[in-house]
């Protein structure tokens, strides 16, 4: 089993790099782009054997206590089979 977890700023937080970002895709032609934020895309390997309510249990600690700062970070994840 794996899981997708989707970790963003938290709306209200700056995003330089997402400004950077932003201004290169103007340099470059796209027009129409009016915003960007960055955020990270982790991908888990995750033992067949977990149960669904164990791997969300694993991936809720994961996600407090490591992956995301949950102060200015939101996070999500999807068990993919």
């Amino acid at each position: 089993m794996k899981a997708n977890v989707f970790i963003t700023l938290k709306n209200g937080v700056l995003d330089p790099q997402g400004k950077a970002v932003e201004g290169a895709l103007g340099n470059l032609g796209f027009n129409g782009i009016k915003g960007v934020r960055q955020g990270k895309f982790i991908e888990i390997e995750l033992d067949k054997n977990l149960k669904a309510d164990e791997a969300k249990k694993t991936l809720e600690d994961a996600c407090k206590k490591l992956l995301a700062n949950t102060v200015v970070e939101n996070y999500r994840y999807e068990l993919v089979d």
